[in-house]
């Protein structure tokens, strides 16, 4: 590996964690309801929601009552989108005059961003207008990141709570953290993308002479190229921090009018994990420790950095085959080296496999290179980092809460190992939380291994692999380990873009998204109930007392003393643990399939 990419690397990783604790703090007294700097410009805006809504921002709801907003919610989204995509040939801003996108089409991509997923099937550019680009595509990348994180809020107050019988508001979490949060930092975003030369207009595509003669396939000659162009940075910026990841043109962030320059794939990678890391600290602070905080953060990052090692590895040394066709693959002053295949010159293996880490492991999906052309085991790293269930950063809100699901097992685990009944964060876990975190764990894990059994043994899933061999099975399993697990990304050789796929990996997209939301929103209900323990309270930091005092007064003040033997929570030990189970529970499921595909591969490379 190169200096310059060790100089990347180094810097992103230093800048994200000097931004971790000023935004989650900042995130976590939004949440609790305290009116931030921004309310003095938008508070109007937060307040006239509320009153065109019917939204009582005092009262709160059971965790049965949020459950079914989200889902009324997210149903009526999923039903506005398929309607404007199929009327779009009707709609203006369509100067392209793009006729209505296919049923199943239209199906596939209004169940994507609606679950935060943002699997694309098509080429925006071609298939899309600017209207429904705008109106339903970018509109959805803040309302479904905000839903996520309005259900990561509502279980956060479950920990931080004692006897109550509420968990929030979702309609005024959905509001705050689109207006506070999402929306000021996509206009920062938004404006610095555009002056790095990501297009942004709503003129029609340009017509330019070619600086090159050139001819079509019938051998006439070519004088001038047709450029889409369109309202990009403003959809490039919330699909980057909302961990939607769709692109506005089908090449995503390869595209040199979506991402540009160095600078911009740095703020773009940057994106991705800034608010899925600073959520951390958020939940330290709404609990009343910010360690507990930083000790989630911490698995993540050990995961993150093997992970990222794994891939730069990979790719760094490239293929054998070329090396013994005499290709140099040695990096120097005039070439990076490695694997260049379907990476962009302007971003090097550096930056390229920085962004495919980030983006797998934050439920980001989108992608400065293409997947499909890494080392085998440069697509396993990517590929495993979904079938962890996307809780290593992972979207935003949904990755906190996922981990905190494999925090529930640990706990569980330890107490087992030790014979005390388990405890995390003050509160009793039980038979009840055991069950739904094993149901948000392993359904959406179900789902990738028989999605991907039910496309290889039908004719229909056959039909769309254009590679034979292990890299195709890879291909299909990718794919549902996306869609299962709401991410996006994809290896483009599958030609995903039927009525088979688009119906199948819909429905997983369905199962991922919402049977993962509704068992943590019980979770969140249930240690709501529960009473704090008094010796948890006592183990926190001064101004945690005082900030989990505040929340206890939702609820009653009586406690329960803490079992002895407790593991606590918030040191390497818990980390360590957690790691473990994330990789032990997460993932040895998929170890066979993973055999199958990206590892056979690999020892025919090798071979």
């Amino acid at each position: 590996m190169t200096a310059n990419g060790v100089l990347q690397i180094g810097l992103f990783l230093a800048v994200l964690l000097a931004c971790v604790k000023p935004l989650g703090v900042y995130m976590a007294g939004v949440y609790s309801g305290r009116t931030p700097y921004l309310g003095r410009v938008l508070g109007w805006l937060e307040r006239l929601v509320y009153r065109l809504g019917g939204v009582s921002r005092e009262h709160e709801m059971t965790w049965r009552q949020y459950a079914g907003a989200v889902l009324a919610f997210s149903f009526t989204s999923l039903l506005a989108v398929y309607a404007v995509e199929r009327l779009q040939g009707l709609l203006p801003l369509n100067p392209e005059s793009l006729p209505a996108v296919a049923p199943d089409s239209a199906f596939n991509t209004s169940v994507s961003f609606t679950t935060n997923t943002n699997w694309q099937g098509y080429s925006g550019e071609t298939t899309l207008s600017y209207l429904t680009q705008m109106l339903v595509l970018t509109v959805q990348n803040f309302l479904s990141a905000a839903a996520g994180m309005a259900v990561l809020a509502a279980l956060i107050r479950g920990f931080a709570r004692s006897s109550s019988r509420t968990v929030g508001n979702f309609w005024v979490d959905l509001t705050r953290g689109t207006l506070y949060v999402l929306l000021p930092l996509s206009f920062l975003l938004a404006v610095a993308l555009v002056s790095q030369g990501v297009v942004q207009t709503l003129k029609p595509y340009r017509e330019v002479a070619m600086l090159e003669p050139a001819v079509d396939a019938a051998g006439e000659p070519v004088t001038a190229q047709r450029i889409a162009v369109g309202p990009a940075a403003s959809q490039v910026a919330i699909k980057q921090l909302g961990t939607n990841g769709g692109g506005f043109f089908g090449a995503n962030s390869a595209h040199p009018l979506e991402n540009p320059t160095g600078l911009s794939n740095f703020l773009e990678i940057l994106a991705i994990l800034l608010i899925p890391a600073s959520l951390c600290l958020t939940f330290g602070e709404m609990v009343g420790d910010r360690r507990q905080g930083w000790a989630i953060l911490a698995a993540m990052f050990v995961v993150f950095i093997a992970m990222l090692a794994l891939v730069l590895a990979a790719e760094q040394q490239g293929g054998g085959a070329l090396t013994k066709l005499g290709v140099d693959q040695v990096a120097g002053e005039l070439q990076p080296g490695g694997n260049m295949e379907g990476k962009e010159t302007r971003f090097g293996i550096a930056g390229s496999a920085l962004w495919a880490v980030a983006t797998t492991s934050a439920s980001n999906g989108s992608v400065n290179s293409m997947h499909d052309s890494y080392m085998p085991l440069g697509g396993l790293a990517a590929v495993w980092l979904m079938q962890l269930g996307e809780v290593v950063f992972g979207g935003v809100g949904s990755g906190l809460y996922g981990m905190l699901m494999f925090a529930i097992v640990a706990v569980f685990l330890a107490g087992l190992m030790v014979g005390r009944a388990p405890e995390y964060l003050g509160k009793k876990i039980g038979a009840f939380e055991m069950k739904m975190a094993a149901l948000a764990i392993i359904l959406p894990s179900a789902m990738v291994l028989l999605g991907t059994a039910s496309a290889l043994a039908i004719p229909q899933g056959r039909a769309a692999i254009f590679n034979p061999g292990p890299h195709g099975f890879s291909e299909v399993l990718y794919a549902f380990s996306s869609a299962s697990n709401n991410n996006g990304s994809a290896m483009a050789g599958l030609g995903a873009n039927t009525p088979f796929y688009n119906g199948l990996l819909g429905l997983a997209m369905l199962i991922g998204r919402f049977w993962v939301m509704l068992p943590v929103l019980a979770i969140a209900g249930s240690l709501a109930a529960k009473k704090v323990s008094q010796n948890y309270i006592d183990s926190l930091p001064q101004p945690g007392r005082k900030r989990i005092a505040g929340s206890l007064q939702i609820g009653s003040r009586r406690h329960v003393a803490a079992s002895a033997g407790t593991l606590p929570t918030h040191t390497p030990l818990f980390v360590a643990l957690l790691v473990a189970v994330v990789i032990i529970v997460g993932a040895l499921s998929f170890f066979p399939a993973l055999a199958l595909g990206p590892v056979v591969e690999h020892l025919m490379l090798a071979s």
